[in-house]
């Protein structure tokens, strides 16, 4: 997996808003400078030259090393059709992709193959200080919390939301649902189904444009080949 890391650029940024760049070694275009002794003869721009008849470097933005913290929700509603199981599976790939610039587990310090699952789901992200670094937060994104005040919090943030097929399509008109969160009862019909796909869908844009805006999203389907789906998301980008 040293062929990909996570992306941590904005996958969507506000209008008009500018990426501010240092230069240094690293791989994306900064500017042209005029050559001066000393310069790598491999970094000059021999199109430059050829248009203007002197010489100019071409310089790149530094590439700082990025810190990520991992978060795996682990509450009640995770343990329902495979999501778990499948999240970790998510998890450990992309630990892998970030081992070289520092992973670690939320409140466990530098992972070393162990999986923390937070019983208490994201809504302990609310009232604890904002961790330095990125926050990479594997969730199905269920809770009932303010989801644009969390993530606008952490500020940097990589959201994977894994859900189940079922949840994002369910094959029933009719049922008695168990809210497994909080333990209420509902009977539903045709009606409440088509409320439910309709709100639901409101609620994933909005997870993920603020989470575009802040880093990169991911919708994840349990059962999806996770790095195909992470590099067509934009959670993965080849080095």
């Amino acid at each position: 997996m040293t062929r990909y890391r996570i992306r941590t650029r904005p996958t969507q940024p506000f209008a008009g808003e500018r990426t501010q760049a240092i230069p240094g070694r690293g791989l994306e275009f900064y500017e042209l400078r005029g050559y001066a002794q000393g310069d790598e003869p491999r970094f000059i721009d021999w199109r430059a030259y050829a248009r203007t008849g002197r010489l100019y470097t071409r310089i790149f933005q530094a590439e700082a090393p990025a810190r990520f913290t991992f978060f795996l929700d682990g509450s009640p509603s995770m343990k329902l059709l495979g999501k778990q199981v499948y999240a970790e599976r998510v998890l450990r790939v992309l630990t892998d992709c970030a081992k070289s610039e520092g992973a670690f587990m939320w409140g466990g310090g530098r992972y070393r193959g162990q999986l923390e699952p937070v019983v208490q789901g994201p809504s302990l992200l609310m009232n604890l200080p904002r961790p330095s670094g990125v926050t990479v937060l594997l969730t199905d994104g269920l809770d009932e919390l303010d989801w644009s005040r969390l993530l606008q919090k952490l500020r940097h943030v990589v959201l994977v939301q894994v859900m189940a097929p079922e949840e994002l399509s369910p094959g029933f008109t009719e049922a008695l649902l168990q809210d497994i969160e909080v333990g209420s009862r509902m009977e539903v019909g045709e009606v409440e189904v088509k409320g439910y796909q309709a709100a639901l869908e409101q609620h994933l844009l909005r997870l993920r444009t603020t989470a575009r805006r802040l880093g990169s999203y991911a919708l994840l389907r349990v059962g999806d080949p996770i790095v195909p789906a992470l590099l067509r998301q934009g959670v993965l980008e080849e080095r």
